[in-house]
């Protein structure tokens, strides 16, 4: 019997492009508290490393970034906190330069007025110039499909899909990648948040 072809990947969730019924601003004060965020970030550094098992010859050595705060049980304790409405700050040292922010999100009871139980939520948010975004441990991606937690496009949003339902008390690990962009062209500005916001749609 031939051996089948590989199942494909599920594409990842995508945003509803509707207005959502409710919607809370990350960069402010009150907006971050309501989920008990706390921000925390840390440049991430390029360093060289041993090449691939299966690379050319010639390719002995090749690089990494440092640290993967994406991941599964990354620990970030010694990170600095930052107020969120300084995530509009410029960071880093411009050219080729990567940003890491972290936070965890807990969906209230209430949001203000809103019930949000039931409700699809959806983390939005807008990096200059690139962003990639870990969601509990996991950067949601298929090949060849749309997948918003990954580069979208010079300054464009990343709409990513955090639950379809959620509950009370459901709690997201929340590592977001900043990039410097153009990378061919190593700018001399910096990395920021444009907009961070969690929507809820019915």
């Amino acid at each position: 019997m031939p051996t089948p072809p590989p199942v494909p990947a599920p594409p990842p969730a995508i945003a509803p492009l509707l207005p959502p019924v409710h919607e809370v601003d990350l960069m402010t004060q009150a907006g971050s508290a309501l989920f008990g965020a706390q921000w925390k970030t840390r440049e991430a550094k390029i360093i060289v490393v041993p090449a691939i098992p299966d690379a050319m010859p010639e390719f002995t050595t090749t690089y990494d970034i440092d640290p993967h705060a994406g991941e599964n049980g990354f620990d970030d304790t010694a990170w600095p906190i930052i107020p969120p409405t300084e995530l509009g700050a410029k960071r880093g040292g411009g050219r080729v330069s990567f940003i890491w922010f972290r936070t965890r999100i807990t969906i209230p009871a209430r949001v203000g007025a809103f019930d949000p139980a039931g409700a699809k939520a959806v983390l939005a948010l807008s990096i200059d110039d690139y962003a990639e975004v870990w969601v509990n441990g996991v950067m949601p991606r298929a090949a060849g499909r749309p997948s918003p937690a990954t580069i979208q496009g010079f300054n464009m949003p990343n709409r990513v899909v955090l639950s379809d339902a959620v509950t009370p008390g459901d709690v997201f690990q929340i590592a977001v990648f900043g990039i410097n962009g153009p990378i061919s062209v190593a700018p001399p500005n910096t990395v920021w948040f444009r907009e961070a916001r969690v929507e809820f749609f019915r």
